[in-house]
């Protein structure tokens, strides 16, 4: 008898950890690849992942990382295949691994991916000149790597706080609003470059928050965002421009996040999905709570 109900326990944890196993199914699952720098970091590695377990949307998350690289640089590495990145990887369940040095391939065939994401280094996010040859060398190579399979995001950064001292911040004469007016406009034209199917605009996302009671900087430093409620906005933006669904902010948010600043960031974020290239005010339909 003992022996019996021993047996029948060990066949119901095997069913639990199978059932577990299949809680998520491989086909209903969303993998996003950013080939970028520590704005990519910024927006994807934090924040994205609990949103879309919030809304039951399984999802692989990976990030090729090397601080300020340019599309021109990815361009070097990608032709050389070089061993440069830092590739930090979120899996389904939320597991996060992170390899030794990888090259572009070795990340483009690691997954089975849906989309991967480009984006300029932020200095030059505002020169449309400077997206041109190597966007257009990028989309041939990672073709060829993929066969044609995956799909295509741009990712529109953010403009700089307005006290910024990052030296590339006097292509813009040192003016928040002169670099986001630059970075929307050469990101509307991406799309003219080859086939974008998305694109997450992070940086109008962000440019509507700070006309709320939140500020105009949302940075820790000038340029990288604020580590709680700045990366918050764009993972939203993200989360927004994958689903197609606003992100389930009274499901999940930061800790640090409080429930008025988690309300700025949803609509900052839809209103930047809705209208991608100019700002919406966001004062008078979020109230301090």
């Amino acid at each position: 008898m003992r022996k019996f109900i021993h047996l029948t326990l060990l066949i119901g944890v095997i069913a639990a950890c199978s059932l577990q196993a299949l809680a998520i199914n491989p086909s209903d699952t969303l993998r996003i690849l950013a080939i970028g720098n520590s704005f990519s970091e910024d927006a994807v590695e934090q924040y994205l992942y609990e949103l879309a377990e919030a809304a039951g949307k399984p999802i692989v998350i990976g990030n090729m990382y090397i601080g300020g690289a340019p599309l021109s640089l990815h361009w070097e590495n990608a032709r050389g295949d070089k061993a440069a990145y830092r590739y930090r990887k979120i899996d389904a369940h939320g597991k996060i691994t992170i390899p030794g040095e990888v090259s572009i391939r070795t990340a483009l065939l690691d997954e089975p991916w849906d989309y991967v994401s480009l984006q300029q280094a932020s200095p030059l996010s505002g020169q449309f000149d400077t997206y041109i040859q190597p966007i257009n060398a990028l989309h041939h190579y990672i073709d060829s790597v993929t066969s044609g399979t995956v799909k295509y995001i741009w990712h529109q950064t953010w403009a700089y706080a307005p006290t910024s001292t990052h030296e590339g911040f006097a292509a813009y004469q040192k003016d928040q609003q002169t670099m986001y007016r630059a970075i929307a406009e050469a990101s509307s034209k991406a799309k003219d470059l080859i086939p974008f199917d998305l694109l997450v605009p992070s940086g109008t996302a962000i440019q509507n928050a700070r006309t709320s009671f939140l500020g105009d900087d949302l940075t820790r430093d000038g340029y990288h965002l604020d580590l709680h409620i700045g990366r918050f906005i764009a993972a939203c933006a993200w989360f927004e421009s994958l689903f197609g669904q606003q992100a389930p902010v009274a499901s999940y948010r930061p800790e640090q996040v409080s429930v008025a600043q988690a309300e700025v960031a949803r609509e900052a974020a839809h209103a930047a999905v809705v209208q991608p290239f100019a700002v919406t005010a966001m004062a008078d339909t979020v109230v301090l709570k």
